[in-house]
């Protein structure tokens, strides 16, 4: 539960340091409102989480139909979910690691989290398309690098 509660003190931090937005009073005090009922109200706590989890498989779902590439390969560390990560740590946010198998001993990767403010925001398909993008940026980028 202390882990929820600071990820939405984060938000609220996010919200006032968010220079493109401007921030309503009112906004705060949602915010902070619904931090209050989650101390108070653990029952609706589960409720979030247990959306959140549907909202996970569903963007591992996606990306596993997507990426169908013989040279990427995909571990996912999604706790309570799906971990397939040998050394997946349970502690910080669910993340996707994948890597880019270009020779025996040539194997770089990149680690795409998948935050909860992000996962509270968008869409499964959303988010699904931006972790898409980002496998598609990271071939591109050491592609570029193997080829000078």
């Amino acid at each position: 539960m202390e882990r929820e509660i600071k990820v939405k003190l984060e938000e609220v931090v996010a919200l006032l340091n968010d220079t493109e937005e401007t921030v309503m009073e009112d906004e705060i005090k949602e915010k902070l409102e619904k931090i209050l009922m989650l101390l108070n109200d653990p029952k609706e706590l589960e409720e979030e989480k247990e959306e959140l989890h549907k909202k996970l498989e569903k963007v591992l779902e996606i990306v596993n139909k997507s990426m169908v590439d013989p040279d990427i390969e995909i571990e996912y560390c999604v706790p309570e979910i799906e971990t397939t990560s040998s050394s997946c740590d349970l502690h910080t946010d669910p993340y996707i690691l994948v890597t880019y198998v270009i020779g025996e001993y040539n194997k770089p990767t990149r680690k795409i989290r998948l935050r909860d403010s992000a996962l509270r925001r968008n869409t499964p398909e959303s988010i699904a398309n931006q972790v898409n993008f980002s496998i598609i940026e990271f071939k591109g980028e050491i592609d570029s690098v193997q080829m000078g």
